[in-house]
């Protein structure tokens, strides 16, 4: 499985507070539940070799958040998953930067998880 460790690293430090956290080896990278749903993931873009975070924001924020720096829609098989970001390494590299994407996927994690 192909994921930096240190952006994997970065993650879990800002998780660390954040409920039930679970790592799985899943998709190519590594995946975080938190709470027992899917909420962010690490892995390696096969075609270019850059790092990226997968990000589940889901459907209502999608299309605002794909005019983000560094945001696209995450497109595994071909076709776009809605709910679902990859981040390339402009839109996380710095902290704050990855503050956000972070704090998107937690958003939305705590949105599924309450009902």
């Amino acid at each position: 499985m192909a994921y930096s460790e240190y952006l994997a690293d970065r993650i879990r430090q800002r998780l660390s507070n954040s409920g039930k956290i679970e790592e799985k080896k899943m998709m190519g990278g590594l995946i975080f539940m938190v709470n027992d749903s899917m909420c962010l993931g690490v892995d390696v873009d096969k075609t270019t070799g850059a790092d990226r975070l997968m990000v589940r924001v889901g459907k209502l924020p999608y299309e605002e958040l794909l005019n983000v720096k560094g945001s696209r829609k995450m497109d595994f098989t071909g076709k776009a998953m809605r709910g679902f970001l990859f981040i390339d390494p402009e839109g996380f590299d710095k902290e704050t930067d990855l503050d956000f994407w972070v704090e998107k996927a937690l958003e939305f994690n705590k949105m599924i998880n309450s009902k």
